[in-house]
């Protein structure tokens, strides 16, 4: 029995089946673990663990900003502007291999992270039929 292969399947049929609110929380989670790791290879001298997290990091920013509708409500622009931040700071810190700019993307988006999963809450909790579609995540 391939136990990766049962794993990759399993992920794609929860993220085939996931709703829009928990998409979103399950990529701010990767990002955030996408960070830690690429932050501890730095730190350990492996940049080439290092560029394979950053690289999925910046993937999942164009996600995240792909996935955003900046015509949705008011702060939609200013969270575009932070992913556009964030992808270039990534660039940067996997062509230098600098573990601080990696710090520092973390330190932005851990807020973040937090705010959308209080955000899920209080959505589940006030309003069980609104979407996160309401708030510009598609």
């Amino acid at each position: 029995m391939n136990y990766s292969n049962l794993r990759d399947r399993y992920v794609q049929d929860s993220v085939s089946t996931a709703s829009p609110a928990t998409l979103l929380l399950m990529l701010y989670d990767r990002l955030v673990l996408d960070l830690l790791r690429a932050e501890a290879a730095l730190n350990d001298g492996l940049k080439a663990q290092a560029n394979e997290q950053l690289l999925h990091a910046q993937d999942v920013v164009s996600e995240l900003a792909s996935t955003l509708d900046v015509d949705a409500w008011d702060g939609a622009k200013q969270l575009m502007s932070v992913y556009t931040f964030l992808l270039s700071t990534l660039i940067e810190a996997n062509l230098e291999g600098d573990a601080a700019k990696v710090v520092a993307c973390r330190e932005l988006v851990e807020p973040l992270q937090d705010a959308w999963q209080q955000a899920a809450r209080h959505v589940a909790q006030a309003e069980p039929e609104r979407s996160f579609g309401e708030l510009g995540v598609a």
